[in-house]
């Protein structure tokens, strides 16, 4: 599918979302930060993507990168987000993207985003007339291209796109492990956007992280495959060769990342019939494995009235779930995750509203509780 939205741009796109942090503090290594977006351009990438809900993202983003470059010399995406965790009025919704474009320094958004849409939100993006005012935001410049980025079922996007025709691209969730997941259904959603003619955009192509560091059984796979290849790389490169994929967002925390992500998306060679055959292998054998899919997106954590640290606290029982090693688990759940332990939650269920995975996270937490506590 022809893609007009974006030219002569690297497919790999700059998710300013798992920013590097400085060590031993939650604040973003800004240093680290301006250095990863020189080497992204400098190997011919253009597409950055950030939102008013990512914690001092937009900040983040000005300083490395609106206040440093031209600004037709990048595409810079951003989302307005009407759940309830992130806004309590129709007034307050449609003030964020004033409120971005003033942390970002950005003059306008190149991709405005609906943010986050699923059975729980949907409501409140048509109470508040959002669709329209993304028209209105690009009858008035202050954006160039509106979309969505979705999380919900094949048949709710399907009729989304259809109630919504002049939408111009979606962002889904794809990746190897999701392909064939039921609940997430990549596959199905991709196929949807592909027979509406919606460009897609991938978010969460390693999953959180965890496809760059797989449980070993997954790890031995790979490496027979192609020692030399990244883990990473993997799943990049499955979700950048669909041919419907007109970017592929990357949370790259740290230098490494980047470089890493750089020597393969450089020139993108798609995924060989035998290399498919391959993540074929792997899936069947992460299929096989339980753990807790959270993609430490951290939309539950800023309204956690006891401040609870819950995607740290999943990191740490995953650890658990995927080794075995409970004295181990036990050591590191002292002091990883910050914050309350899981047992200071007192069920309120803000954190449930607000994940895009839909995970029961207060049952998940009396998990943690039981194993590690």
């Amino acid at each position: 599918m022809e893609n007009k939205l974006i030219d002569n741009c690297m497919k790999l796109g700059f998710g300013m979302m798992r920013l590097p942090r400085v060590e031993g503090t939650q604040d973003i290594d800004l240093e680290q930060t301006k250095r990863m977006v020189d080497a992204f351009i400098n190997a011919g990438g253009k597409y950055f993507d950030t939102a008013y809900v990512y914690e001092g993202s937009e900040e983040a983003t000005k300083a490395a990168l609106c206040d440093r470059y031209p600004r037709e010399s990048y595409y810079l995406a951003d989302k307005l987000n009407a759940s309830e965790f992130a806004c309590k009025s129709e007034e307050e919704a449609k003030n964020e993207i004033n409120i971005s474009l003033e942390r970002s320094g950005a003059g306008y958004f190149d991709f405005y985003l609906l943010h986050g849409l699923d059975t729980g939100n949907i409501v409140n993006f048509r109470q508040y007339g959002i669709w329209e005012y993304m028209r209105k935001l690009k009858e008035e410049g202050l954006i160039r291209h509106y979309g969505f980025s979705f999380h919900s079922t094949p048949e709710q996007l399907d009729e989304l796109l259809t109630e919504h025709p002049d939408i111009e691209f979606v962002q889904l969730q794809i990746n190897y492990s999701d392909w064939d997941d039921p609940f997430i259904a990549s596959q199905r959603c991709y196929e949807v956007a592909t027979r509406h003619g919606k460009p897609v955009i991938v978010m969460e192509p390693v999953k959180g992280g965890k496809l760059a560091d797989p449980p070993q059984q997954v790890k031995d796979i790979l490496l027979r495959a192609n020692p030399d290849a990244s883990f990473a790389s993997w799943a990049i490169r499955f979700t950048a060769s669909l041919p419907n994929v007109m970017m592929v967002l990357s949370g790259m925390s740290s230098m490494e990342q980047m470089e890493d992500n750089l020597s393969f998306m450089r020139q993108l060679q798609p995924l060989n019939d035998e290399e498919q055959m391959v993540l074929k292998e792997a899936c069947k054998e992460l299929s096989q494995l339980e753990d807790i899919p959270c993609t430490a997106c951290h939309y539950c954590t800023p309204g956690c009235p006891m401040d609870i640290h819950i995607p740290e606290i999943f990191a740490v029982m995953n650890t658990y779930k995927m080794y075995g090693n409970l004295e181990e688990a036990r050591n590191e759940y002292k002091w990883r995750p910050g914050g309350e332990k899981a047992s200071a939650c007192i069920q309120c269920g803000q954190c449930e509203n607000a994940c895009p995975q839909h995970l029961p996270i207060i049952s998940l937490l009396e998990e943690v509780v039981d194993a590690l506590e």
